[in-house]
């Protein structure tokens, strides 16, 4: 029986990261994976694909819609290869799967295929291309979600589907209806919606990122209806039918009437379930919640002191670099180190576009706390770049404490907000005030001189380019 310090179930972001710490502070580590390929969902089936394709569908967006304004002209027909466009989607994610692969061989890390499951506190038994028992002195639990469904919604992944099947489809959708107004449907949404589908999406919340701050909600649903999505907030899924190849939702509205949509597509996107089907936790003595999460303290162990779970399968965002960041907190804390994670400062995007990106506090958050706060926000039409880009939806809104001028929030949708928002994670790891960012030179003509600028509100009010 192979015999390791660290083993991992699971070769998602956070299971392939630990490993790679285990293993450059010295620990002989095994990591296990049920499927064929490394990389769990953000690399097979959520993070690399979708952006693959988002990255596509804009491209034929820009060339269909944009080009002609920027003096550039084509002649003819402009089509859509939808197979050309997923088979590039799958050779990004067949690259990126293969890069986890070398990371493995040149860390000297064992790699078993099949599905892992405790035998008891210390063994784990492996169940299929790699058959065989493995003994280790800690384990890390990294199994990561699946996608949730309603009680009464019957997924048959042809035409009822989930994200999963909706970066393989072999056609583009006339109707697309998406049930949940969160990151993954709007994402996959606006992918369809520039392909050509109709595309409706019902929330059961009064406004799409219910979860994000209000300010971000209201401008990304002002930009879907200006694209001619059709937004219905306020809708409680009561049923979903298919006949044949029509899906038919029915949703109550706030007035309690039942409304019906039909379309070819119905997209179910109502968030993710933490995954421990297969992982028998009670044969190790780990305690599962009610809500299916892996159970750990402060240092991410769990009740079983060698044993510790990681990611989308313990509480907290559900974010691939949440789990990376955990992943490298328990190898350190093996290694006898002293790591820190900072849940409040580990930003959530959303990469349609415009990009929506935040870190830090909302306003619903600081009201609701009764914390002063002073808000500064400067938007993205009144910069040069922006305007010579075309991008000119969206703005940055910076949050910081009335009295000390301390940065505790920072929101932002516009153009490439999914890398500005590392600035404002910078600011705030290092404590800046609102002050401080605004007396940094931002380069011009640049989106971030959008930072300076909201910083400059939220000082003095004193933005100089509104």
């Amino acid at each position: 029986m192979k015999s390791y310090d660290v083993a991992i179930i699971g070769s998602g972001p956070g299971g392939y990261v630990a490993a790679i710490r285990c293993s450059q502070l010295g620990m002989k580590t095994a990591i296990i994976e049920k499927y064929a390929t490394l990389g769990g969902t953000c690399l097979n089936v959520g993070c690399i694909p979708s952006k693959a394709l988002l990255a596509s569908s804009h491209h034929y967006e820009e060339a269909t819609k944009h080009f002609e304004d920027h003096g550039i002209e084509i002649p003819g027909e402009i089509r859509v290869n939808l197979e050309k466009m997923i088979g590039r989607k799958q050779s990004v994610v067949d690259q990126t799967t293969g890069g986890i692969d070398f990371l493995m061989k040149k860390n000297n890390i064992d790699v078993f295929e099949g599905l892992g499951s405790f035998k008891d506190a210390t063994h784990i038994k492996i169940e299929g291309k790699d058959a065989q028992e493995i003994e280790a002195k800690n384990i890390i639990i990294a199994t990561g979600s699946k996608p949730g469904n309603l009680p009464f919604i019957i997924l048959d992944k042809e035409r009822v589907i989930t994200s999963t099947e909706a970066l393989k489809l072999k056609e583009i959708p006339k109707h697309m209806i998406v049930i949940g107004g969160g990151v993954i449907g709007l994402e996959l949404g606006q992918v369809y919606k520039r392909l050509g589908a109709e595309v409706t999406v019902i929330e059961y919340m009064d406004r799409i990122l219910p979860t994000m701050d209000a300010g971000l909600s209201k401008e990304l649903n002002k930009v879907f209806k200006k694209a001619k999505f059709k937004m219905m907030m306020s809708h409680k899924v009561q049923a979903v039918e298919r006949k044949g190849d029509e899906v038919i939702v029915k949703a109550e509205n706030k007035k309690g009437e039942i409304v019906e949509f039909k379309g070819d597509y119905c997209l179910v996107s109502v968030g993710r379930k933490p995954n421990t089907a297969g992982l028998n936790a009670d044969a190790a003595g780990v305690k599962i919640s009610d809500r299916g999460q892996v159970e750990v303290n402060e240092h991410l162990q769990t009740n079983v002191k060698n044993i510790y779970a990681i990611g989308d399968v313990v509480r907290g965002a559900m974010l691939a670099h949440k789990a990376e960041e955990e992943g490298v907190f328990v190898a350190e804390t093996l290694a006898g180190q002293k790591p820190h994670i900072n849940y409040n400062l580990i930003p959530g995007v959303v990469y349609t576009w415009p990009e929506v990106a935040a870190v830090g506090k909302t306003e619903e958050e600081l009201k609701e706390a009764g914390v002063e706060y002073k808000a500064g926000q400067f938007p993205f039409r009144a910069l040069g770049r922006a305007r010579a880009g075309g991008d000119l939806d969206g703005f940055v809104k910076i949050l910081a404490d009335k009295k000390t001028d301390e940065v505790l929030g920072i929101h932002m949708i516009g153009a490439r907000c999914a890398d500005l928002i590392a600035e404002a994670v910078v600011a705030m790891e290092y404590r800046a005030s609102a002050e401080d960012i605004s007396r940094m030179s931002h380069a011009h003509p640049t989106y971030a001189e959008a930072m300076k600028e909201a910083a400059l509100a939220a000082t003095e009010d004193r933005a100089l380019h509104v």
